[in-house]
C-alpha cells in the first residue's frame, strides 16, 4: 500500500507539473517549458539561481514496474518471477542510479552530500514503469532470452532548493536499453544490468550537459555569499 500510494503521488505530480500550463507556459507551480528539451518534457523555474549550486544531494529513487509486469514476464517463458525478485531487481536500479549518477556529477566537479545549505541542489529521482524484457531468475529449466533490448524505463527527476524546498525545476523521459545496432544477443542479469547502466548514463549526462552550460561555471569562486556558512 505504502509503494502505491507512493506511485499515486509520482503520477499526480508529474500529471499536473507537465499537462497543466496556463497561457504563458507556466505550470501551476510557476515552472516554464525548455525548449528544445533533450528529454521528453523539461520545465525550469525562470527566476531561479542555478548558480549557486556546486553541490548535489541525490535521495534514494522510488522504482516502480509497469503495470502487470510480472505477469507478462511469467507467461509461456518457463520463468517464476516472485515478489522477491521484483523487489531486488528494483533495488538494484536504485542502487545503478545512484552510482552512475554520482560518478558522472562528480566528473564534471560537482560534490555528492547529504546535507542541506545554500550550494546543495537535491534530486529527488523515480524510475517508473520499469519494463525488464528478460529478468534473470531461477527457474525450474535452463533456458536463455536473446533480445534487441534489454528493457525500457520512465524517468521522473525533479530539481530542489535544499534549503527552501522549492522544486526549481523537473523533467520526464522515457528510453529503451537498445544495443548498438539493435543487435540480439542473449540476456541475462550482467547484460541487463549493463544496458541500464547506459541508460542511466545517458540521462545523467544530459543532466550535466544542462547544469554546465546553463547555470554551473566551473572555476568561479565556491565561497559564501556574506552570512552564509
Amino acid at each position: 500500500m505504502r509503494h502505491f500510494l507512493a506511485l499515486a503521488l509520482i503520477t499526480a505530480a508529474a500529471t499536473a507539473g507537465f499537462a497543466q500550463e496556463n497561457d504563458d507556459g507556466l505550470t501551476f507551480d510557476g515552472l516554464e517549458r525548455i525548449e528544445p528539451a533533450r528529454v521528453g518534457a523539461a520545465y525550469i523555474d525562470p527566476d531561479a539561481d542555478f548558480s549557486v549550486f556546486r553541490r548535489v544531494a541525490i535521495l534514494d529513487p522510488f522504482v516502480a514496474f509497469r503495470s502487470n509486469w510480472q505477469r507478462d514476464a511469467n507467461r509461456g517463458r518457463g520463468r517464476n518471477v516472485s515478489a522477491r525478485d521484483m523487489e531486488r531487481i528494483k533495488a538494484d536500479v536504485a542502487w545503478l542510479f545512484q552510482d552512475v549518477f554520482t560518478q558522472r556529477l562528480e566528473a564534471a566537479g560537482f560534490e555528492i552530500v547529504n546535507v542541506a545549505n545554500f550550494d546543495v541542489l537535491v534530486l529527488r529521482p523515480a524510475i517508473i514503469d520499469l519494463d525488464v524484457t528478460a529478468p534473470d531468475v531461477r527457474s525450474a529449466g535452463r533456458s536463455r532470452t536473446w533480445a534487441a533490448s534489454a528493457g525500457a524505463a520512465t524517468l521522473y527527476l525533479q530539481l530542489i532548493d535544499s534549503v527552501s524546498g522549492d522544486v526549481l525545476g523537473r523533467a520526464i523521459d522515457r528510453r529503451a536499453a537498445r544495443r548498438a545496432g539493435g543487435q540480439v544477443a542473449w540476456t541475462n542479469r550482467v547484460t541487463n544490468s549493463a544496458e541500464a547502466r547506459r541508460m542511466l548514463g545517458r540521462w545523467a549526462d544530459i543532466l550535466v550537459d544542462f547544469l554546465k552550460a546553463h547555470y554551473y561555471s566551473p572555476g568561479e569562486s565556491d565561497e559564501a555569499p556574506a552570512g552564509e556558512e
